[in-house]
């Protein structure tokens, strides 16, 4: 049998993957991690004041060329903690070299991972923010319009158009409470934690807390070492979330544009046709955005899959992570805002509850008059079960709904309320503070 001859270099092409093309994602974030983490070698005098100033002013720089679009990784070069290092050590000699004193490469990725999961959530929450406010929007302009509601895929009970689009509304709502919770786990700082047990040099982890704009530290180095994986998982259950509901909104814009609902349509310049049926006007955009979202409804489990069975410490098992969970912002970002602009473009039918095939769904407002008149309900259920089987069922077709979150009492603006005091706590002003205050001399 042959023996297995495989290369350094093949080696090094299986392992590292695509982790040098996603590393640029991480880019900024690492010089962010290390113009803290210099300023802290420097208060416990591993670097010298000069040495910091140095430092300082070429991690800024880097920082420009990275917002610009300038930086890439070369080849030969492992990751964008190397890189980072590489040009230092190139532009300021041995200064360069000092800069991962106290650090490993493991909690420097961590530290990044966090970075990048709190600058993506804060993104993915304006563009919430944004698809919220469309469809309250919508759920005022339409509210008086009736649309059947199901159950069972059955004609149930009179529904409307602001009920529909308020439910969406008030969904994004519960979704930002499981974001903010994915926030607030992201938001403590591991760096110090090194390979996962610390380090014999005095860190002052507080210090580095307190300039990257972190809530607090993950004391424990080991358990700061156990929340890579765990975060992601985390953070992908809470856009799985938001993903879920995008998904039933497409699902469902999908079954109304169908000819046999037609309850909404849409202009041609947002729909494509057929290659054979010239009639066709397909929702493609919905169709697209329904399958990304069940593509990121799977994610937290593929990520539990990768981690499930690995011992505490670090293994390379988690570098694979990072090829799903890394893009996942930028497809749930692009759901969310086309989702706001096709909103936008709907185009809702009215008097749709006039058509014959829709006059039993007021059977319960018939059955609710006969007992608002006196007769009990058990009695008044009778009553119009014989009517509708004898074929003498003909209701008067309005509906007088007033409790809070019907039909006639949308409570749109306490939905509005919600999302205000959600959007509250994430507190994003600290963060963006801290960061300012780090790249003082950084201009776009």
């Amino acid at each position: 049998m042959a023996k297995n001859t495989a290369t350094k270099e093949e080696v090094e092409k299986f392992t590292v993957g695509r982790d040098r093309e996603l590393d640029v994602l991480l880019a900024e974030f690492d010089v962010l991690g290390s113009l803290a983490h210099t300023q802290m070698l420097e208060s416990i005098g591993l670097l010298q004041t000069s040495e910091l100033k140095l430092l300082q002013k070429e991690l800024k720089v880097i920082y420009r060329e990275i917002k610009a679009g300038q930086f890439r990784i070369e080849p030969g070069v492992e990751d964008v903690h190397s890189q980072v290092e590489l040009l230092l050590t190139q532009r300021l000699g041995e200064a360069g070299k000092k800069i991962h004193s106290g650090r490993s490469r493991n909690d420097q990725v961590l530290l990044d991972l966090k970075l990048f999961i709190r600058s993506e959530i804060q993104k993915t929450v304006v563009a919430v923010q944004e698809l919220f406010e469309q469809l309250l929007a919508l759920s005022e302009e339409h509210k008086d319009k009736l649309l059947p509601g199901y159950t069972h895929l059955q004609v149930a009970m009179p529904s409307s158009f602001g009920l529909w689009f308020g439910a969406y509304a008030e969904s994004l709502v519960d979704d930002l409470l499981m974001l903010q919770a994915a926030y607030r786990i992201s938001n403590k700082n591991p760096l110090g934690s090194a390979a996962g047990y610390g380090s014999s040099f005095p860190l002052n982890r507080q210090l580095t807390t307190d300039l990257l704009g972190f809530d607090s530290l993950n004391y424990n180095v080991v358990y700061a070492q156990m929340g890579r994986g765990k975060t992601e998982r985390n953070v992908a259950s809470a856009l799985a979330s938001l993903a879920a509901t995008l998904g039933k909104m497409a699902m469902d814009v999908c079954l109304y544009l169908n000819q046999n609902f037609s309850f909404l349509s849409l202009p041609d310049n947002v729909t494509t046709g057929s290659s054979i049926m010239p009639h066709k006007k397909n929702p493609d955009v919905f169709e697209i955005m329904r399958a990304k979202c069940n593509k990121l409804q799977g994610l937290p489990n593929e990520i539990a899959l990768i981690i499930t069975n690995l011992p505490s410490g670090y293994h390379r098992d988690l570098q694979l992570v990072k090829e799903s969970f890394l893009p996942a912002f930028q497809e749930l970002k692009s759901c969310l805002q086309m989702a706001t602009f096709m909103l936008q473009n709907l185009i809702v039918k009215e008097n749709i509850l006039d058509e014959e095939k829709y006059k039993y769904l007021f059977s319960v407002e018939m059955v609710n008059n006969e007992v608002l008149n006196g007769v009990p309900f058990r009695e008044a259920y009778r009553n119009v079960g014989l009517a509708i089987e004898e074929g003498n069922f003909n209701p008067p077709r309005q509906v007088n709904h007033t409790h809070e979150g019907s039909m006639g009492n949308l409570q749109n603006d306490q939905i509005r309320e919600m999302m205000n005091q959600t959007l509250a706590t994430f507190n994003f002003e600290k963060v963006q503070s801290a960061i300012e205050r780090l790249v003082v001399d950084y201009r776009p």
